[in-house]
């Protein structure tokens, strides 16, 4: 069974215009909206976001923990909490479902353990959150300043380097002593570097057709193949079992999955084309194969 790209919509977040997808807001006054009561948490609950604004700025950063464009970013917001958060930079995650498996408070608790992640996620499978922040995107970042106003909004990966000046520039402001903070994180990735080319990635694959709906495998099935280019390939899964992955009919690599969420399947030193073959334990349901960025050869 041979799979192309399916395109997955972008949708405009309400109420903004940007040529691209970083935002600074233009008005001053946009306050942080406070989180549901009765909001449940995964890891450390923080402190109501009205009260560490007061402390310094606050990033509230909406992903799906089996997106891998989500996923991607989170190496970056942990390393930021890391640094900067003795000098009063907090850091909440959110994760508002994109894929129907995320929105099982249980599934979410497995995917989030999987990545061993120390900071603190709102359980959002309502969307409250989401519609009180506005975002129709994942990742969605908004960065809030000291007393609360809205400084920076990225929908999307990238602009790391942007963010963390932002960021920078407010605990700068707050404490007034630039000279306290410690040098700026080097980029984690080489797509991520200043000024890097970047090749565009194959489009996202639904094997079962859409979003909500997945490849459930079963003995005896061919494999799943997938022709695309790109710098990296993962898939989102629901499930426990293994993964057996071979490119251009190669050897196979086997992939335990130990929970849901998502997984690398192939690593590229560039952006590079292939022929993914794609195998599953039965009953283990693959919801999407998604690509990431490489540097062109």
């Amino acid at each position: 069974m041979v799979r192309k790209g399916l395109p997955f919509p972008m949708h405009k977040l309400r109420g903004w215009t940007a040529q691209d997808s970083t935002v600074r807001p233009k008005a001053q006054d946009i306050a942080v909206p406070p989180f549901p009561p009765d909001a449940a948490w995964i890891g450390p609950e923080p402190a109501p976001v009205e009260r560490l604004c007061a402390r310094g700025p606050v990033i509230v950063h909406f992903v799906d923990v089996a997106h891998v464009s989500s996923v991607r970013t989170l190496p970056y917001l942990t390393a930021w909490a890391e640094r900067y958060g003795t000098l009063g930079l907090s850091v909440i995650g959110v994760n508002s479902p994109r894929f129907p498996f995320t929105a099982d408070p249980d599934k979410l608790r497995a995917a989030v353990a999987h990545l061993d992640l120390t900071l603190g996620f709102a359980i959002d499978s309502d969307y409250a959150a989401w519609h009180a922040y506005g975002c129709e995107g994942w990742p969605s970042l908004f960065l809030w300043g000291r007393g609360g106003a809205l400084r920076w909004v990225h929908f999307g990966e990238g602009e790391y380097q942007g963010t963390e000046a932002v960021i920078r520039a407010e605990l700068e402001s707050a404490s007034g002593a630039a000279d306290g903070l410690p040098e700026p994180l080097e980029p984690l990735r080489p797509t991520d570097a200043p000024g890097a080319l970047v090749a565009a990635p194959s489009d996202e694959v639904f094997p079962g057709g859409s979003i909500s709906e997945p490849w459930l495998a079963a003995e005896g099935d061919p494999p799943l193949d997938i022709d695309y280019s790109a710098g990296e390939a993962w898939a989102s899964v629901d499930g426990r079992g293994s993964l057996r992955v071979s490119l251009d009919g190669g050897p196979e690599a086997m992939i335990e999955v130990a929970a849901p969420g998502a997984y690398r399947l192939a690593a590229h030193a560039r952006h590079e084309s292939h022929r993914l073959s794609l195998r599953a334990t039965p009953g283990l349901s693959v919801y999407s194969v998604g690509f990431a960025a490489g540097v062109p050869s």
